[in-house]
């Protein structure tokens, strides 16, 4: 059975930094879950974040990529550098990954952590920009097919072995 592994906070669970989760109510999900093929975990808890905990964006001008190849940063609205956070979540997430088989994963679009194809563009002031966060890239570049939530259609034709209508993703 193929294994998915999926953003705690798609399930419901209280991890964000706001304390709140972000359920993904779908009957996909709820097959999955039956069947126990979902591995959940929040990466910025596995990186040593608590609940609640100050937002936090990619500086702008870096990608996921750039921040694994230590050539961009992960900044909390306080200023703070919490880079090595982020780091040790995807590393985690890899880790996950490959203990439990998962080829697959469902993130939360958006998130500096978890991002599929857009994040927050690194100034708090609510805007997005196209890129990855740190465990997308993590996860891609251990060979892993990351989804965002709002693609859960097309992680099920992967599941089937049917062909993925995705367009492709940018580094």
């Amino acid at each position: 059975m193929e294994r998915i592994l999926v953003s705690a906070c798609l399930l419901g669970q209280r991890v964000r930094y706001d304390g709140r989760g972000k359920g993904l109510t779908s009957d996909l999900m709820a097959l999955w879950q039956s069947e126990g093929r979902l591995v959940p975990l929040c990466p910025e808890l596995a990186g040593g974040f608590g609940v609640p905990r100050l937002p936090a964006e990619i500086a702008p001008g870096a990608t996921g990529a750039s921040v694994l190849a230590g050539r961009g940063a992960i900044h909390d609205s306080a200023g703070q550098d919490v880079t090595a956070g982020f780091l040790a979540g995807a590393a985690a997430a890899v880790r996950l990954a490959r203990e439990r088989g998962c080829r697959f994963a469902l993130l939360t679009e958006g998130s500096p952590s978890c991002g599929v194809a857009r994040v927050h563009g690194g100034r708090f002031d609510g805007t997005m920009q196209e890129g990855q966060g740190v465990v997308t890239a993590a996860l891609r570049q251990a060979g892993l097919t990351v989804f965002p939530q709002t693609r859960i259609a097309d992680l099920a034709l992967a599941l089937d072995g049917g062909e993925i209508r995705a367009k492709p993703h940018r580094s």
